[in-house]
């Protein structure tokens, strides 16, 4: 994407590192030639304004859960590897995730409450109170 105009930042960078500028995770000077470019550039603008929405509206959505500190070490770790330069297989950092995810929401459902609540059945539906409070399979 470019607008078309000419920018000592091009377009295609800014947009390549929008997410660090967003997470103010890249060096200072390169912070204020995004700054610069952003302000000169309605294009970049526009997507600049689209992204920090989405984020702010994840972070709200989302950002009451807390993330297990298994999963938090691993991807750090994963990261250290990244920046060192070694290779990481990307399917082992997918499984991981999914699975640590998974655990979350075991441990989560666990934690709702005692009882049927949050139970499911054999089949994937929800359980239901039987006689005497037995659970019965859908």
């Amino acid at each position: 994407m470019s607008c078309g105009d000419p920018h000592e930042t091009d377009c295609s960078e800014v947009l390549d590192h929008l997410y660090e500028f967003l997470d103010h995770e890249m060096p200072d000077g390169d912070c204020a030639k995004f700054e610069v470019h952003i302000d000169e550039c309605s294009p970049c603008l526009e997507k600049y304004g689209l992204e920090q929405a989405v984020k702010k509206l994840v972070k709200r959505c989302c950002g009451h859960d807390d993330v297990p500190a298994d999963l938090r070490s691993k991807v750090m770790g994963r990261i250290e590897l990244i920046r060192a330069g070694q290779s990481v297989p990307e399917q082992d950092v997918v499984a991981e995730a999914r699975a640590a995810e998974a655990a979350a929401r075991t441990a989560k459902g666990a934690e709702s409450a005692p009882g049927t609540k949050g139970a499911r059945s054999a089949s994937g539906g929800p359980a239901r109170p039987g006689p005497l409070g037995a659970t019965t399979q859908e």
